[in-house]
């Protein structure tokens, strides 16, 4: 087993975009960063960049399927024996547009990524934090998953980052009295190929709130949502 005495982070989708500058600003902080990514070659970079600031290494995994999940955890926990941070990056975003174009299987591509992989590794990873006394996890969440603010279109997309938001929630009752901390971010409209060439926010600024709620102290908040390190309506 390796004896990594730094805190030990999963950040998923962490071959480009938000999840890539997630990690770059985690290794910063000396944390050893597990670059989680579906396809190894792509994550090459950021590598390259978190190796330049600290310490980490890719490890494969796609959050849509079962299998590569479990594989994931077990390395983790035979390689390393605990897991401190976890990220649920990885996303997707396949809407039309329309309510009525959006495709069943849109929804069903769309929760498998954005829903069903961040819920079956809180469900790996959250007990481990518990034993240890440590953890904690963000979502990466959307301002267009807020029902308090709910807007049209995207159905499939919303309803995942809607969903998530309730994973933030029920998760976090799991750990009370314990050093954890379980919390949404919504990174705002971000330029990353998700976000587009129109986005507000530059990478960075996306990442900032993601990287702070991942580092927070014991007294920390838990079980909220938010944008720029200010706690959101849901």
């Amino acid at each position: 087993m390796n004896h990594i005495k730094e805190k030990i982070a999963l950040v998923t989708g962490a071959n480009r975009g938000i999840g890539k500058q997630v990690s770059i600003d985690l290794a910063k902080r000396g944390i050893y960063v597990l670059i989680g990514a579906r396809n190894v070659s792509e994550a090459e970079d950021t590598l390259k960049q978190v190796l330049s600031v600290g310490k980490g290494e890719i490890i494969s995994l796609d959050v849509s399927k079962e299998q590569s999940i479990n594989e994931t955890s077990d390395i983790i926990t035979g390689s390393f024996g605990r897991l401190d941070i976890l990220v649920n990056n990885a996303g997707i975003f396949i809407d039309s547009g329309s309510f009525y174009d959006t495709t069943s299987e849109d929804l069903h591509k769309t929760l498998l990524v954005n829903l069903f992989g961040p819920f079956r590794l809180i469900q790996i990873f959250l007990p481990m934090m518990i034993q240890n006394d440590y953890g904690r996890i963000v979502n990466v969440s959307s301002g267009m998953g807020q029902l308090s603010d709910m807007g049209g279109g995207y159905p499939a997309y919303r309803i995942s980052k809607t969903a998530i938001n309730a994973l933030t929630n029920l998760s976090s009752t799991e750990a009370v009295g314990k050093n954890i901390k379980i919390n949404s971010v919504c990174p705002g409209w971000v330029k990353t190929d998700m976000g587009g060439a129109n986005a507000t926010r530059p990478v960075e600024k996306g990442a900032e709130t993601i990287a702070w709620a991942a580092t927070l102290p014991e007294s920390g908040p838990t079980g909220k949502f938010f944008r720029d390190q200010k706690e959101i309506p849901w």
